[in-house]
């Protein structure tokens, strides 16, 4: 890519970042002897719940286009198993939304999520790795849509938030740590 002054500027995405700096980096801090030992991304995957709001079919509709916006990918709407009288929830209920990417949008998405919208979260000071489990996948939650940049504020209705879960191939919670770090995760201790 080449700036308005002419100099020449070099864009790397996350994977060739993963298969150039990452890997080498964490061969060398775990001592793995195979490349297949190295912990990965496998899919990131965005969870709305909408409870009885699920219902409604303006609200539901309304989700279903944000979370289409900001993943590109069409979601996939989240069904009660079995009727609970006191919740006031029926089987094959329509309870929330949900979306996986994988390869070149989960990438795609990851630098978005990395560089745009958290910068964006009103006193972010990063993340808590209390989101890790002891296989090394991370968890955390948006409490609201608008920090993305696809999210025209006068469209909003109600402010909801979703549930985003990274999944890894790491084995322990500190490669899990250790690999999210060397993407740029702004991870606190």
């Amino acid at each position: 890519m080449i700036t308005k002054d002419n100099t020449k500027v070099e864009i790397i995405n996350l994977k060739s970042l993963y298969i150039d700096l990452i890997s080498p980096n964490l061969i060398k801090q775990f001592n793995y002897i195979n490349n297949h030992q190295v912990p990965k991304l496998v899919k990131i995957q965005l969870n709305r719940g909408l409870g009885v709001d699920g219902q409604n079919n303006k609200t539901l509709k309304k989700s279903i286009d944000e979370i289409c916006l900001i993943t590109g990918q069409q979601p996939i709407l989240t069904k009660a198993k079995k009727s609970i009288a006191g919740f006031k929830v029926r089987e094959e209920m329509v309870l929330g939304v949900t979306v996986t990417l994988r390869s070149k949008k989960m990438y795609a998405f990851l630098e978005k999520l990395i560089h745009l919208v958290l910068p964006r979260i009103r006193d972010f000071r990063g993340l808590s790795v209390k989101g890790f489990d002891h296989d090394g996948n991370f968890n955390f939650g948006i409490k609201e849509q608008l920090v993305f940049p696809e999210i025209n504020y006068e469209n909003v209705n109600q402010i909801k938030g979703f549930n985003i879960s990274i999944i890894t191939t790491a084995q322990t919670k500190d490669e899990g740590i250790a690999l999210l770090k060397e993407f740029g995760f702004p991870l606190t201790d």
